[in-house]
């Protein structure tokens, strides 16, 4: 493997049940490929994405991402958005698709199953929140920003914004993949 390829997504979400979990859709995706050899940051990918299915914004969830309905209204569908971030990955060569947990995994693949489109990110995954744990020995695994301060960094953008929390779990990287990493 030559390059991580690190997503964050933001999605519709409601903190009333005005529609059930499952109808989740992803609204922005933020992404970072990293030379795994380095950990550099070579080149990042963000879009906005239309909803179709709760295409209103919640309170909830402008508040929480900082997201707003004028740029869910203004951006493409999730198809073209989504061949793009492919074609975009595919051009580098012999990529893993990394993300902090497992949600950002599913809900791309709940999105293409959706969409009947083809998850085009290959059967690789690899849960970096697992990951850091099992490498810093710690029983409990953490969000971002407390795994940023427990190496020492600080945060870097607004918190849920899919582009900055990408970022930023690039900058973990170092720290769960190389021998120095273990406390």
């Amino acid at each position: 493997m030559k390059h991580y390829l690190v997503i964050d997504l933001e999605a519709t979400c409601c903190d009333d049940n005005s529609f059930p979990r499952n109808e989740m859709e992803t609204i922005e995706i933020g992404a970072v490929m990293v030379c795994s050899r380095t950990f550099l940051p070579i080149e990042e990918f963000q879009s906005f994405v239309s909803p179709i299915r709760h295409p209103i914004l919640t309170d909830f969830c402008r508040e929480l991402t900082g997201i707003t309905q004028l740029q869910v209204e203004n951006a493409p569908p999730f198809e073209p958005v989504i061949k793009k971030l492919s074609d975009w990955a595919h051009t580098f060569p012999d990529f893993t698709f990394c993300s902090w947990g497992n949600y950002d995994h599913s809900q791309l693949r709940s999105d293409c199953e959706y969409h009947e489109f083809e998850f085009p990110l290959g059967e690789k995954h690899i849960n970096l929140k697992e990951q850091f744990a099992l490498t810093r020995g710690h029983r409990k695994k953490s969000g971002v920003q407390a795994a940023l301060r427990s190496v020492g960094l600080q945060f870097i953008g607004s918190h849920h914004r899919g582009i900055d929390d990408a970022r930023n779990i690039a900058r973990l990287l170092p720290y769960i993949f190389t021998p120095q990493s273990r406390n």
